[in-house]
């Protein structure tokens, strides 16, 4: 009995922590339930202000996030983790349904992250956390 308990605190200590930032929180809580079927631990953040506190106070290792946001916008809470976490700058994961919308094209073109249109494939979001994920994690 002691033997899965030790494997169950080394499997959770082992898991990537995946914050999910988005104010649908149905769809919050869908990517959420989507990610811990798949092994990961992840966190909702509804809007970009409470999503900074979360990096600021814990660590992660990924971040999905939508673009339009109350309080603080994807784009803006990018810039910001950028200045005070530059190494999860590679580990975003923008999700939006603002195809096109030129508020957001000049930032989608200059940032180096995967950036997927609602609605995403599974396939397709979990390839593209995927490919974070194997990015170098200095800190």
């Amino acid at each position: 009995m002691k033997i899965t308990a030790m494997e169950n605190k080394t499997e959770t200590a082992n898991q990537k922590h995946i914050l999910v930032v988005d104010d649908n929180v149905e769809l919050a809580q869908t990517y959420q339930e989507l990610f811990q079927v798949h092994g990961y631990k992840a966190t909702i953040a509804t809007n970009g202000v409470q999503a900074l506190k979360l990096v600021m106070h814990s660590e992660v290792d990924a971040i999905l996030c939508d673009l339009s946001m109350p309080q603080l916008e994807g784009d803006m809470f990018f810039i910001t983790v950028e200045r005070v976490r530059p190494h999860l700058s590679k580990r975003f994961v923008f999700v939006t349904g603002n195809v096109g919308n030129p508020k957001y094209e000049p930032f989608l073109k200059n940032v180096s992250c995967p950036v997927l249109y609602k609605p995403v494939a599974i396939d397709n979001l979990l390839k593209a956390l995927s490919s974070v994920l194997v990015q170098p994690s200095e800190n």
